[in-house]
């Protein structure tokens, strides 16, 4: 017995060192690197500061709306609803989204409205959309704010993301950003 207890102490204190220690180090000096300095991407907005890689909730017809959070937008408390897409409390969650988004863009047909404007991320603070999800609001963005679709299409396209190196992930566009920028045009 006392041959199998010193290695596995052993094995104990080296992954200790080096899952508390090195790895930890490693990942906050990568963090160091990005855009946000490992702080997030805080923007500011009226002289309050905002994170653009939390999602933030939209509701007013002016603005682009987020995807939904099944945890209010609250970062804290992070997490999706763990409702299988056959619960009938989902699919009656769903269908009222799907009720409203159709109420609130009435030439828009049930069928052509996005999944992720209907459905809650896992993390319930998704930030971005598709391009897709942004398009089908363009016309009720353009009637409540007097503005030509076009101008606001071009919004959209300003703000696109194009995947990581060209290839991993979606092309998506940060709600936060694109709402800014809504506000900001002229």
């Amino acid at each position: 017995m006392k041959e199998h207890i010193a290695p596995a102490i052993r094995v104990t204190l080296v992954a200790l060192v080096f899952f508390a220690g090195i790895y930890t180090l490693l990942i906050l000096g990568i963090s160091k690197l990005t855009r946000g300095k490992g702080q997030g991407d805080q923007l500011t907005v009226n002289g309050k500061k905002v994170y653009a890689n939390v999602g933030q909730k939209f509701t007013q017809d002016k603005y682009f709306w987020s995807r939904p959070s099944a945890v209010d937008y609250n970062a804290a408390g992070a997490g999706g609803s763990n409702k299988g897409p056959t619960n009938p409390d989902y699919l009656a969650t769903v269908q009222a989204r799907i009720d409203s988004f159709a109420v609130h863009n009435p030439g828009v047909p049930k069928t052509s409205i996005p999944a992720e404007l209907v459905t809650a991320s896992g993390s319930g603070l998704d930030p971005d959309i598709s391009v897709d999800a942004a398009k089908v609001q363009v016309a009720r963005i353009a009637k409540t704010r007097g503005l030509a679709a076009a101008n606001i299409e071009q919004l959209i396209i300003a703000n696109t993301s194009a995947p990581l190196a060209g290839v991993a992930g979606p092309t998506k566009i940060n709600v936060l950003a694109l709402n800014i920028a809504l506000d900001n045009l002229k």
